[in-house]
């Protein structure tokens, strides 16, 4: 059981480990695990919208598709220039420790191997949480954030992922909650 702990707290490492394009945007701030949340959301949500996909498989490598990041750190696309990062090497010596290592390790293998239906969805659902994320920053004024977004839908690999995406863009982050509320916002009772 040490060795199973010891993976709780490296995923732990996530909540603390941040994503560092925000640096170069100059707005915005998520830790990995926030991204991995919002990731395994939409990922179950395109599995939802996608006929005879494996959901659980989708839901697993989006789990899955950041956890090397706790070894290695987030690496922008800056970094990526200049710095290499042993992804393989990271998986492999977590996986080594694990009973269930394997799983972990040929999920993250089929996420970068973009081969299958799940995993293009759920590279999608990746690309989806930057496009979301970038688009809450453009409504609160980056004027940067589409600049940004017109490269994230370039990588977008389904049809769903891509009409997902062109409605988020047009959709004003706040809609969810404030659009249509004018009454209540003048009304309001406790």
């Amino acid at each position: 059981m040490k060795s199973v702990a010891n993976f709780l707290f490296e995923v732990g490492m996530l909540q603390r480990t941040p994503r560092t394009g925000y640096q170069f945007l100059g707005s915005g701030r998520e830790s990995v695990s926030e991204h991995v949340l919002r990731t395994v959301f939409i990922g179950y949500t395109l599995a939802k919208l996608e006929p005879d996909v494996d959901e659980l498989q989708v839901l697993r490598l989006c789990l899955f598709h950041d956890l090397p990041e706790a070894r290695t750190g987030d690496m922008n696309y800056v970094n990526k220039k200049y710095v290499r990062v042993d992804e393989e090497k990271a998986v492999n010596d977590l996986a080594d420790t694990l009973s269930f290592g394997n799983e972990i390790a040929s999920s993250l293998a089929e996420f970068n191997g973009q081969q299958t239906r799940e995993a293009l969805i759920a590279r999608d659902a990746d690309q989806i949480a930057l496009i979301l994320q970038l688009k809450e920053c453009g409504d609160l004024g980056n004027k940067y954030s589409r600049q940004w977004i017109a490269y994230a839908l370039k990588r977008l690999h389904t049809e769903t992922g891509r009409k997902l995406a062109d409605t988020i863009v047009e959709t004003d982050s706040s809609d969810w909650w404030f659009e249509g509320k004018d009454d209540w916002w003048i009304n309001a009772k406790e």
